[in-house]
């Protein structure tokens, strides 16, 4: 059967188990687009800006652990994305980017959206290629796949000229073999495990798949074992959490706030997390948040078996087996002022079991993730990456991979703005999120921001972080986007439209007026 180079695209990408794409094509993509017609098996999911194209392949990949594929619309469109693609590659998140180009023979004349798209991909990607024709743009297609998934996830970009795509002579490529996680050494096991019984003040950060129900259970085994203590790192892709999971702190951002935390450790050992650093430089504030003559071991990066690796360290030390954690009930939802101590606790309350959190609700929730874990299992979802305008995207596409679990985004008003396309996604698409919009109608962490680089605040600073005159509406932008939205003013009220927007099929948005 003849096909074009578009359609071997789509079919490989099918075979090979990728049956989701978020879009935002252009002419580049018109073939890609028109092989969908033919070729059954891949959800095409539209997403009005490149950034929700790819905060969704995010999400969707942190909660399936498989990547989705993105349609791309030549350099600039990729660009548009790159913000949330820095953010994918930070939580190794599998991503099959397929990136439209120039034909060949015309990027030589210097057309309009002509760039150096190859070049800008490279610094969000793993893997990046250039197909050259179209009977072999299948086998780049099934490695970029195979890529995508080595180590857990990467991101994989595939740039596909458009004569490419349009040419016949494609041939569909076969599924590539992916290789396992890689163990860590039985020796590095040993090791660590003798510091943990001849060393105190001994801290374990942990990442990635470390932060997963079981191996956060092996990780408490450790910790009962040993006397060491448990953290995770600052900015990870997804932990599971909730009443019957063990409880985890998180690294605070702040730099003052972390240094005091991490201060009492002589050791600290990584298993999945990363060294940990202050986000930005500040004057007279060190930029490693550890103390300098505190020691640092490795024991498993992020890409490795940690799930084995915790199981392998806690048998090592005979450590009991876990038992299910006692946690507290989350109590009565809150009343009186709207405080973000109040917001969490009705958050804790009223979040449904099972449900999914996307996380960005930068300074004004930063106690939000502690405050939940009295709350019913869920999984929570942050920024890792530090770029904003992650949230509501990473919501869609969770909301796309998880079906049948409500997503509850906790979203700053300001970050929110970068990409409130995805709330016309979440119509189009039925999808179950509902959306808290923190609504200060100010870049709050910018304020404290001026304070901490030692810089003077005055009235054009002032006004650089008012999101006033004319105030953000984010009702009648959400109604606008075929959102069903409200305001809440009280604490009351939020409860109340909090319990109902969960009860639902849909999405709906909750814009809190803190």
């Amino acid at each position: 059967m003849k096909m074009n180079g578009a359609e071997s695209i789509v079919r490989t990408l099918v075979g090979a188990g990728v049956d989701t794409c978020f879009a935002n094509p252009g002419t580049s993509e018109m073939h890609f687009v028109s092989a969908l017609d033919r070729v059954p098996g891949i959800r095409c999911v539209l997403c009005l800006f490149e950034g929700v194209v790819t905060g969704a392949a995010d999400g969707y990949g942190r909660m399936t652990g498989r990547p989705a594929a993105t349609l791309l619309h030549c350099g600039p469109g990729m660009a548009n994305g790159i913000a949330n693609l820095h953010n994918a590659r930070r939580a190794q998140v599998p991503i099959v980017n397929i990136i439209g180009d120039q034909a060949t023979y015309h990027a030589r004349n210097d057309p309009p959206l002509a760039a150096d798209t190859e070049g800008w991909t490279r610094g969000v990607s793993h893997w990046t290629r250039t197909a050259r024709d179209a009977g072999g743009v299948a086998q780049d297609v099934a490695v970029a796949i195979q890529a995508s998934r080595e180590g857990g996830g990467q991101v994989a970009s595939l740039i596909a000229p458009a004569d490419v795509c349009w040419n016949e002579g494609g041939a569909v490529a076969a599924p590539l073999l992916v290789p396992g996680r890689a163990e860590v050494p039985r020796h590095r096991i040993v090791e660590i495990a003798r510091l943990l019984r001849e060393k105190k003040n001994v801290l374990l950060i942990l990442g990635g798949d470390a932060l997963m129900a079981g191996p956060l259970a092996d990780a408490q085994r450790v910790a009962g074992a040993t006397g060491a203590a448990i953290i995770a790192a600052q900015f990870n892709a997804r932990v599971e959490r909730g009443q019957g999971r063990v409880p985890v702190r998180r690294i605070p951002y702040a730099v003052t706030q972390a240094l005091e935390v991490l201060k009492p450790y002589d050791h600290v050992v990584l298993v999945g997390g990363a060294l940990p650093v202050a986000p930005f430089a500040y004057p007279d504030k060190p930029p490693i948040l550890i103390r300098d003559d505190a020691q640092l071991h490795l024991m498993a990066r992020p890409e490795m078996d940690l799930t084995k690796a915790l199981a392998d360290l806690a048998d090592e030390l005979g450590a009991a087996p876990a038992e299910a954690p006692r946690t507290g009930p989350a109590g009565a939802p809150a009343t009186g002022p709207i405080t973000p101590e109040a917001v969490v606790q009705s958050l804790a309350a009223l979040l449904p079991e099972g449900a999914v959190v996307s996380d960005e609700s930068v300074s004004y929730g930063r106690d939000f993730f502690h405050g939940m874990t009295a709350a019913a299992p869920h999984d929570w979802l942050q920024n890792t990456g530090a770029a904003i305008g992650i949230g509501l995207p990473m919501a869609t596409g969770a909301a796309v991979g998880a079906p049948g679990r409500r997503v509850v985004a906790l979203q700053a008003d300001g970050s929110g703005m970068m990409t409130p396309q995805a709330l016309w996604t979440q119509a189009r698409e039925g999808l179950d999120v509902t959306t808290v919009i923190l609504s200060n109608r100010k870049y709050q962490i910018l304020i404290g921001e001026l304070a901490n680089v030692g810089a003077q605040s005055g009235p054009v600073s002032s006004e650089m972080f008012s999101l006033r005159n004319p105030d953000l509406d984010w009702v009648s932008l959400a109604r606008g986007m075929g959102v069903e939205a409200a305001r809440a003013e009280t604490m009351e009220a939020f409860n109340d439209l909090f319990a109902a927007a969960n009860r639902r099929s849909g999405p709906f948005l909750i814009e809190l007026m803190v």
